[in-house]
Parts: structure tokens; C-alpha cells; sequence
């Protein structure tokens, strides 16, 4: 197996559009710029095969600058460790990589938060992000009853592609209630582009109902999900659907960061003015300081990069472009805060943890995370609690925190090649 070795400047983990800013930034002061990315193609899920109308002039212009700078792109490849600092291993299919660097960004973005409730882990019922993606990668939605559910701006997105492949998309249900709904949509009256951006998602979503303060109570089917029970505050039924499209919003994924000692506050990792994290050479932005969106991002990773290669009064300048972008972040976070009554959807039989099959009813018995780990094993399944952690902190308010290496589940032999190179 090929255990290769890279050395860089400023090694960059994550392709999208904060670390996509951050490596062209980098490059263009003369850095020796690598950027590390589990899939294929730069991108990210935003920018990943096709792009919403709204997005293609960002992705095409930064996707350009890309392939056309010296950065030198990493892919298929995914971090899982670091033996020491200044140097990561990663697995690519072509073997274990070695990767030192002097400064490091991470843009490792963000994930789907899932809840679960009776019936989500049935065949057809994926996260929002997830059903796009498919549908991204040709898996054929025309004709097909969908029901889009949960919370954030994503289920607008989504359901939007979902409508343009063919789907039949029955409805839109959003937990957060019209009130904050509103006071956002004032928010954004200020932001010329965002409001642009909603108007052509309300044309492409015409027809379709957009419920708030409507929830997913259970999903039923034989073999496969069949219908969908919805709730408001006045009545409950059934809606046919072949797809439930569910996701609550998004968490960062900041295991990596954790693993480097980041510091995090709260869920995200906490940076200085300049993007650096308590790690000193090692930055960050996009999701994993704040859930903010496509803008604030690229404002993000533009600082990162051009700090990183020491321009910081270079990096000054899109101090003001953060800042604005911050507040719609803000505005984001309050619109979409969870309600109560999703803590009380699962039964005492409804799977939590769906890798080590640990159900409801045997953790709410346990005082604690680590407790539910050593009793139940849950957390301790192929996922590292990526899925169940942000569920049960909701639920029960336990901080599941798990950092250590590998990361990720990798080939014994990646694992054998990092000892190898201790």
C-alpha cells in the first residue's frame, strides 16, 4: 500500500466555498497551497454537480480561480489523523498520505441534524441534504410523492431541485412558526441578493403548500415509508409520500478540530478576528464557526487564507463583509431554534442510535452520554455519533463529545502505514 508524503505552506481540509477562498487566497501571495477534500471534485454540497440558478456566477467564477491557481487538490481524500503537530495522515484510494504543513485551515463545513420519531429509520425516509444529493448523482425522482420536512432554509432549496427533477412535492412542512418566519423575512428586506434568492425560490416552489409550525409526528409504511403523519397546532393527519425529505438545520463538523484541541464554543470552533483558533497556526471557517450560509463562508475563508500566508492587512478588508454577514447568522439561528415538541416524538421503541440499534427507552435510563456509551453502546457505531450525538443532545442535553483517532473508520492498513511513519 502507498504510504506518500506532502508538504505544504498552507494545507487546506475541505472544498467548498470557505476553503475553495481560502486556498485561491493563499495561493495568490505565493503559499504553497494544498487542499484535502473527501470527494472527487471540489465543491461541496452547495457547489457540488449542479447549482441552484442563484449560485452558479460564485461557483463558477471561485471553481475557475481554483483549477487555474497552483493549488494542488487532494482528492478523493479524508483526514483521520494527526500523529503530531505540523502533520495529518489521510486515506485516499490510493493508499495512506502523509500531509505536513506550516499553517493549516479547516473548512470541514457542516452536516444534516436529524431527530429521530417512529418511523425515520424506514427505507425512503433520508435527510433533505441527502435526497438532493441522490438526485445530484442521476437517481431518477420524476413522478415521485415528497414530502419535505423539518427546518432551515435547506428544505426551501431542496424541495425547489427535487420540483425541477420531476418530483411531486406535496408540502413543505417547517417547525419554527410563522411569527419568527416573518420577523426573518424583515430581516432580509435589507439584503438585496437574499431577497433576490427568496423571490426565485417562491416562483419555483408555486403551488406548492409551505406549512409552519407544522412537525413530522411518525412515519408509516409497509417495507418502505408510505405516509408521513404532519402536526400543527390545530390538527394532525396523514400525508402519501414515497420520500420524506427530513433535516433539522445544520451542525458543524468540528470533530477534527476537536482532535487538533480546538477550542469550541458552545457547538463551533471559537477563532480571533483573523479566523485563527486557539491552536496557534491552525484556522478556521465556514460552518464550523457559525451556521451562516454561502456568503459568510466565502467572507470567512478569504480571511483564513490570506492571514495564513501572512497578508493580515490583506485579510482586513473583508472584516466588514464578515461582520454583515454575521448578523444574518444571528437572524438564522433565532428564526430556526428547535421547538419542545420535538423532544417528545420518539416512543420508548424508536431507534436512536441506528448503528448500535439503541432505542429510546434504554437511554432515557441513563444519566449521562458516557453512561449511555458504556450501557448501550450508544455513539459507538461506524458513525462516531455524528447522528445520534447532535439527537441526543437535544433530547436529553448530554454534550457528546468524542474526539480521538481515527476520525472516521479507515482500512487497517491506512491505520498500520500511520504507525508505520510514528
Amino acid at each position: 500500500m502507498t504510504n506518500s508524503r506532502r508538504s505544504f505552506d498552507v494545507l487546506v481540509v475541505g472544498a467548498g466555498p470557505a476553503g475553495i477562498a481560502a486556498a485561491c487566497c493563499a495561493a495568490q501571495e505565493g503559499a504553497r497551497v494544498g487542499i484535502v477534500d473527501n470527494n472527487a471534485r471540489p465543491g461541496g454540497q452547495i457547489w457540488r454537480g449542479e447549482t441552484q440558478d442563484s449560485d452558479v456566477v460564485d461557483a463558477a467564477s471561485w471553481l475557475r480561480k481554483l483549477v487555474g491557481s497552483r493549488v494542488e487538490i487532494l482528492a478523493p481524500m479524508e483526514v483521520f489523523a494527526q500523529p503530531e503537530a505540523g502533520r495529518l495522515v489521510a486515506t485516499s484510494p490510493d493508499g495512506a498520505c502523509e500531509l505536513s504543513y506550516k499553517k493549516l485551515i479547516l473548512c470541514t463545513g457542516a452536516r444534516e441534524r436529524f431527530l429521530p420519531f417512529p418511523g425515520w429509520t424506514l427505507p425512503n425516509v433520508m435527510g433533505a441534504g441527502g435526497l438532493q444529493a441522490l438526485v445530484k448523482s442521476g437517481m431518477g425522482i420524476a413522478g415521485k410523492k415528497v414530502v419535505v420536512a423539518g427546518s432551515g432554509p435547506l428544505l426551501l432549496a431542496v424541495a425547489a431541485h427535487l420540483r425541477a427533477h420531476g418530483a411531486d412535492v406535496r408540502t413543505i412542512a417547517e417547525q419554527a412558526p410563522w411569527s419568527r418566519l416573518v420577523r426573518f423575512g424583515m430581516a432580509l428586506a435589507s439584503r438585496g441578493q437574499k431577497i433576490s434568492q427568496a423571490f426565485q425560490l417562491k416562483k419555483q416552489l408555486s403551488r406548492i403548500a409551505y406549512r409552519a409550525g407544522c412537525w413530522v409526528v411518525a412515519a408509516e409504511g409497509n417495507g418502505k415509508v408510505e405516509s408521513v403523519t404532519l402536526r400543527t397546532e390545530r390538527k394532525t393527519w396523514k400525508e402519501p409520500c414515497d420520500y420524506l425529505a427530513c433535516g433539522f438545520h445544520l451542525v458543524p463538523n468540528t470533530e477534527l478540530a476537536s482532535l487538533l484541541g480546538c477550542e469550541l464554543r458552545a457547538e463551533f470552533v471559537r477563532t480571533d478576528d483573523f479566523q485563527e483558533s486557539s491552536v496557534s497556526g491552525t484556522y478556521c471557517a465556514g460552518e464550523p464557526t457559525g451556521i451562516g450560509g454561502l456568503e459568510l463562508s466565502i467572507a470567512e475563508g478569504q480571511i483564513a487564507g490570506f492571514a495564513a500566508a501572512g497578508q493580515r492587512e490583506r485579510a482586513q478588508a473583508y472584516f466588514g463583509e464578515r461582520k454583515s454577514q454575521r448578523r444574518f447568522s444571528t437572524a438564522l439561528e433565532r428564526t430556526f431554534m428547535l421547538r419542545d415538541e420535538l423532544r417528545h416524538l420518539p416512543g420508548a421503541e424508536t431507534i436512536v442510535c441506528r448503528c448500535e440499534d439503541v432505542k429510546f427507552g434504554r437511554l432515557r435510563e441513563q444519566p449521562s452520554w458516557r453512561a449511555a456509551k458504556l450501557q448501550t453502546r450508544c455513539g459507538m457505531g461506524p458513525c462516531q455519533g455524528r447522528i445520534c450525538g447532535p439527537a441526543v443532545e437535544f433530547l436529553f442535553g448530554w454534550k457528546a463529545e468524542s474526539a480521538r483517532p481515527p476520525i472516521f473508520p479507515v482500512a487497517v492498513e491506512s491505520l498500520a502505514a500511520t504507525a508505520c511513519a510514528e
